[in-house]
């Protein structure tokens, strides 16, 4: 099974729909937050068509919208600030913030951690658990006011890997989505 997780859109429509573009082949996908307005439900839910399980984040600002999009979906799953599942035996958690996270591998209760929030590219194994931050696929880091890779990753349960991505920018003023390419680990 190939799970594509990805966090902090910050309603980066354009990167959003290269990476929606490139998941087609992906069985489902989890969102650790910051998807920031209530629109970016509606574009993820008609790109992608398997189940899309959805934690919020400090800056998803309009919750009630949010809720009533995802509410118009069936694969839409929203979670609140937490998610639990299993998925292919393995034990699956998704919060947005890396504290929380790593507080969740001293109970040693799941298999793969996955959060956002820092805009922190970031995959370690602690323990049994593997801890994944895909980045943040908005391509801007707030904290230190630059521009960052705009990245996300699919987790293939079977090898038990990951594959990660970088949105490459398009054009500006092209009105094109940017174009997908392998992310260096």
């Amino acid at each position: 099974m190939k799970i594509a997780i990805l966090s902090d859109i910050h309603d980066n429509v354009w990167n959003l729909a290269a990476a929606l573009q490139s998941l087609q082949s992906v069985d489902l996908m989890i969102c650790c937050g910051d998807l920031c307005s209530p629109f970016i439900v509606s574009q993820m839910a008609k790109s992608f068509h398997g189940p899309i399980h959805i934690v919020f984040g400090n800056n998803d600002g309009d919750l009630f919208r949010i809720t009533q999009q995802a509410q118009g979906y069936a694969h839409v799953n929203l979670h609140g600030a937490f998610f639990q599942g299993e998925f292919a035996g393995l034990r699956f958690a998704a919060n947005h913030y890396v504290d929380i996270s790593h507080a969740l591998v001293a109970g040693s209760d799941f298999d793969v951690i996955c959060y956002g929030h820092n805009h922190t590219y970031h995959i370690e194994t602690i323990g049994n658990s593997l801890i994944i931050n895909p980045g943040a696929l908005m391509g801007y880091n707030p904290i230190i006011g630059k521009d960052i890779p705009a990245t996300f990753v699919v987790y293939d349960t079977d090898s038990n890997s990951v594959a990660s991505y970088q949105v490459a920018p398009p054009a500006r003023g092209s009105g094109v989505a940017g174009q997908v390419i392998s992310y260096p680990v």
